[in-house]
């Protein structure tokens, strides 16, 4: 039996063994590890490391030669790990355990200095820190590329109409430029929420110890600027307590991953015979087992299907927390794979999102013969009304009438009769035709934000500029 982790006689003994005399078996130590979890963060904590043993040299407490000698041995044991020379050992407790195992197998006594003054409280603390910091920008790199993505195809179809919907059902034509560069503002904020919950991770955590800090003389501050950080958490009890950062991130994932369903969706509608708006590469669709002539959007299923995981990895955390007394509770330790696979899974699909839509082609005359069907312009009516000076309540009755009219008849507004115009209200002249077929309709919104082309073309230059900001 591997009993590594527990109560071994050597460098690779619990952290926590000295206090008993026995240790739990296999079974229990397989069940209260987190190396199958915490291993990505390798690199984080041999940097947390580095930078607690400079701290420790630089106060006085370890000596500068013992601090050189952890340094180089941490920095030997990153490579061996990169280049796979050294595995990590599955049996470890955690990562923290098995780095500070393999730094004291390397240097001997001087290893076990490396973790004076902290706790693994404070420690894991400090590298879920470390590697959202190294993790997150990327993410939001793959976002700022999706953006660019869409910004790019919006740029070639502003004068491509289609049907706007609400309740799915036909509500004002706008363009399809108009619609990406929708999709596209949503991924927006989220780039910029992932921006606002780094801020509030950039303080060191090191120092707090298990709960109350330390009697030796850490210098906190001069740590949290050799890790790169704007400061040090303020209270000691919170900071080891404190997973909000975890549920926030988790947050924003959630955030995101439920704009990339809602694009999905839209993609699995307007893939469908009864829309044809788009057709889906061959690279980003799958058939069937049965029927030969499918070609399903299994992709932008998979994306839909998804956010459910990304969701109970929200609310995994949420409930994790809800109950749990001041300070650490080993409950927290599940943090880690609700974190890590809502990161992951969002990361996947932004990526996949972004490759299925850019290979796409668009059935422009499609999209814009879906516009005749639906009576999209009937607010127009009621606007040009307005324009004649009719309040506009009762123009959007004379508007509904008209629309009644049409239905009765089996045409398109723009297809009335003047006369039939006229039977519902005076106000209406010949000048209105023009001004109620689908391109007008869409031409004519201009106000700020809006579907008309010279709109929505600042909106694309405004997300391209976003975009070069940011990459």
């Amino acid at each position: 039996m591997d009993t590594h982790g527990t109560m071994t006689g050597d460098n690779h003994a619990a952290l926590w063994h000295g206090r008993f005399s026995e240790g739990p078996d296999a079974e229990a130590v397989a069940f209260e590890t987190s190396i199958h979890a915490d291993r990505r963060m390798a690199r984080d904590d041999i940097f947390g490391s580095k930078a607690h043993a400079e701290m420790l040299a630089r106060t006085d407490i370890i000596s500068r030669k013992e601090a050189d000698e952890i340094i180089a041995a941490l920095d030997s044991i990153d490579a061996d790990m990169a280049s796979g020379k050294l595995p990590v050992d599955a049996s470890a407790e955690d990562i923290h355990s098995f780095i500070e195992a393999a730094l004291t197998d390397r240097i001997g006594e001087a290893g076990k200095k490396v973790h004076t003054g902290r706790s693994r409280n404070d420690q894991i603390a400090l590298d879920e820190r470390l590697y959202l910091r190294r993790t997150i920008p990327e993410l939001q790199k793959k976002i700022a590329h999706l953006i660019e993505t869409l910004a790019g195809i919006a740029e070639r179809h502003t004068q491509s109409i289609m049907p706007g919907f609400t309740h799915m059902q036909h509500a004002q034509p706008v363009t399809l430029a108009h619609h990406l560069c929708a999709w596209a503002w949503s991924f927006a904020r989220d780039w910029e929420r992932l921006s606002d919950a780094l801020k509030r991770i950039s303080r060191s955590p090191i120092g707090a110890g298990a709960l109350a800090g330390t009697t030796l003389p850490l210098d906190r501050k001069l740590e949290a600027e050799l890790l790169g950080f704007d400061g040090v958490t303020p209270n000691s009890l919170d900071t080891v307590s404190d997973r909000d950062y975890c549920i926030e991130f988790a947050s924003c994932f959630a955030l995101l991953q439920m704009h990339l369903s809602r694009a999905a969706e839209e993609v699995v509608l307007w893939s469908t015979s009864e829309f044809s708006f788009i057709e889906l590469s061959e690279t980003w669709s799958t058939g069937s087992s049965i029927m030969p002539q499918k070609k399903n959007p299994d992709f932008a299923e998979l994306i839909r299907g998804r956010t459910g995981r990304v969701y109970g990895d929200l609310v995994a955390l949420l409930t994790m927390m809800k109950a749990l007394p001041l300070a650490y509770n080993r409950d927290m330790q599940e943090d880690k794979e609700s974190l890590f696979d809502a990161f992951d899974t969002v990361s996947a699909c932004v990526s996949v999102f972004t490759d299925m839509i850019a290979s796409a082609s668009w059935n422009v005359p499609r999209m814009e013969s879906s516009c005749e069907d639906g009576y999209l312009n009937a607010t127009d009516v009621a606007e040009y009304l307005v324009r004649k000076g009719v309040p506009f309540r009762t123009a959007h009755g004379i508007a509904a009438q008209a629309v009644r009219t049409a239905i009765e008849k089996k045409c398109r507004l723009e297809e009335l009769p003047i006369k039939d115009f006229k039977a519902c209200s005076d106000r209406i002249e010949d000048d209105i035709y023009p001004l109620i077929d689908s391109k007008s309709c869409v031409a004519s919104r201009k106000t700020e934000g809006g579907p008309a082309a010279e709109r929505v073309a600042e909106q694309i230059q405004t997300l391209k500029d976003f975009v070069k900001k940011r990459l």
